[in-house]
């Protein structure tokens, strides 16, 4: 009976140790990508996603504003790299399902009084978590 509860405990700490490593792994991905846009630092905004990921913005005036990762990163192109540029990014939550994960990260730039909800999409590809789309909105004040 001991070896039969001993096994189970093993593999429980096994699971759960793999998990962690996963969120953890989305986790540096997803700092990275709030690092770059917090520091306008377009490679770190890049990194993480899919070549061929979709972001979904907000734009006053426009229902829906479409960007690849590249032509996101452009927009802090021009600003100081390596420099605060009020941008704050905290990950609010992560959800993982086998080999896709959802995540929801706040943004916040206090100087513009602006709170942005990002939610994200990522998917393991070839041993490696990968962004391949994500939405944002402005919310309300």
């Amino acid at each position: 009976m001991k070896i039969i509860y001993l096994t189970l405990v093993s593999l429980f700490l096994v699971g759960a140790c793999h998990a962690q490593n996963e969120e953890d792994d989305i986790r540096k991905n997803l700092q990275m990508y709030i690092d770059g846009t917090t520091y306008s630092e377009p490679n770190k905004i890049i990194a993480p996603f899919y070549e061929d990921a979709r972001m979904f913005l907000s734009k006053k005036g426009q229902p829906i504003y479409m960007l690849s990762a590249k032509e996101y990163a452009q927009l802090f192109e021009k600003r100081e790299k390596g420099k605060f540029n009020g941008r704050k990014g905290s990950i609010l939550s992560i959800d993982i399902a086998n080999d896709i994960a959802t995540a929801k990260v706040e943004i916040l730039i206090k100087d513009q009084n602006l709170r942005f909800i990002d939610l994200f999409l990522l998917k393991k590809l070839e041993g490696n978590w990968k962004i391949i789309s994500k939405a944002a909105t402005l919310m309300p004040n």
